[in-house]
């Protein structure tokens, strides 16, 4: 075999075999072979010394633009409702010592220690902030391309249609580097369903972009917005390019509109992303997933104007998702873990994902027998590769 980039020797897969190595050339995996082989020179070799490897966790649904990562701690100052929270937004961002694209970054980097490759991070476009958040979280994202991919919608979170001047705004947003146009409880947010879905359709439409939109609506209300969604989607042909932000209601209805729901999104090609957060109803992923929707995970706030907590790690996030599923058997832990990465990677368009030979080089290194008990005890990531090179280790970024 010619010779390689790095040689990762004594490692443990997923399927259970151990004692591998695994050549990296370049930006891929050049080889996977078993005990006893011949193995390739290399510039650098890594003992892992039965390390479990595991591809690239994905982070599908996060708020860059609003982090308060690198600063000193601050008090949770928003009321406990939706518009408080956007109110204080508009009063503490603008304002806060570190710009953007510095506590972007900085979570970025965090996020990469622990094994995360790919992010879908919503950006506010308002009329009180236009295109300030934007301009910064595209810088981060650039000066960390070689270590992470960074995946941008344009979020408008005070409304479209409450918010005059934000239709403009979003569509200014993907002209200039935003990669889906985004949408926010059509009726709960601005009272006029059918206007924000034309709205963020018609960008959408004529930018050639995906939609990912925001739903915290309950019930039969949020269940209406779903519907509608999936309509929308199939009417313009856009199966499996629209994602569900969250979709609490569906955690709130009866089990037989579940099933309805489900294999409405399933025939429409929509998925769904949760974070499973705990003072709302989880949606029925399992359910969900079983009928065919393309279900993913995300960690959603980590420690912002919206939420104190958060740690940016995937693994934590599955197993927070998997207690409150009350999953408990290795097979469902295989499933919440393929929800923090391989269906993620899938919804974002992210074509060679997985530790096979030829695929890019994107894993990291754990101290774990199987993604089971990855998800259940989430330890800490020895080493991480993105795209053939080493770029954290044991929690410190190259």
């Amino acid at each position: 075999m010619p010779p390689c980039d790095i040689l990762l020797i004594n490692a443990r897969l997923a399927d259970g075999r151990q004692g591998m190595a695994i050549a990296v050339h370049a930006t891929r995996i050049a080889a996977i072979l078993p005990p006893g082989a011949a193995l390739p020179e290399a510039d650098a070799v890594h003992d892992l010394a039965g390390d479990l490897v595991l591809p690239a966790l994905v982070d599908g649904h996060m708020h860059l633009d609003k982090t308060l990562f690198g600063l000193p701690w601050m008090p949770h100052q928003a009321q406990p409702f939706r518009m408080s929270r956007i109110e204080t937004d508009q009063n503490l961002l603008l304002n806060l010592p570190l710009n953007t694209e510095t506590r972007a970054g900085g979570l970025i980097r965090h996020c990469v220690s622990q094994g995360t490759g790919h992010i879908r991070t919503h950006v506010d476009i308002t009329p009180a902030f236009g295109l300030k958040g934007l301009e910064g979280v595209l810088a981060a994202r650039d000066a960390h391309a070689h270590m992470a991919t960074v995946q941008i919608v344009a979020f408008p979170q005070a409304g479209v249609m409450r918010a005059q001047g934000t239709a403009a705004l979003l569509e200014d947003a993907v002209r200039d580097g935003a990669d889906l146009v985004g949408g926010i409880d059509p009726s709960e947010i601005d009272r006029d369903a059918r206007g924000h879905l034309d709205t963020v359709f018609a960008i959408a439409e004529r930018q050639g972009v995906g939609i990912d939109i925001h739903l915290h609506e309950p019930g039969e209300l949020g269940l209406y917005s779903v519907q509608e969604i999936c309509a929308r989607t199939t009417a313009q042909g856009m199966q499996g390019q629209v994602t569900i932000s969250h979709g609490f209601c569906l955690g709130g209805i009866a089990e037989s509109k579940q099933k309805a729901a489900a294999e409405l999104m399933a025939e429409s090609g929509v998925a769904l992303v949760s974070h499973g957060a705990g003072g709302a109803t989880l949606p029925p992923l399992f359910l969900l997933a079983e009928a065919g929707v393309r279900v993913f995970c995300g960690n959603d706030d980590v420690r912002d104007t919206w939420s104190p907590y958060g740690s940016g790690d995937m693994l934590e996030r599955g197993c927070i998702i998997g207690w409150r599923s009350d999953v408990r058997y290795d097979s469902q832990l295989e499933q919440v873990y393929d929800m923090c990465a391989g269906t993620g990677a899938a919804v974002l368009g992210i074509a060679e994902h997985g530790v096979d030979a030829g695929k890019e080089a994107n894993f990291y290194t754990i101290p774990a027998e199987t993604m089971a008990e990855a998800i259940g005890m989430h330890p800490a990531r020895n080493l991480v590769f993105f795209r053939g090179r080493l770029v954290a280790r044991n929690g410190a970024v190259f």
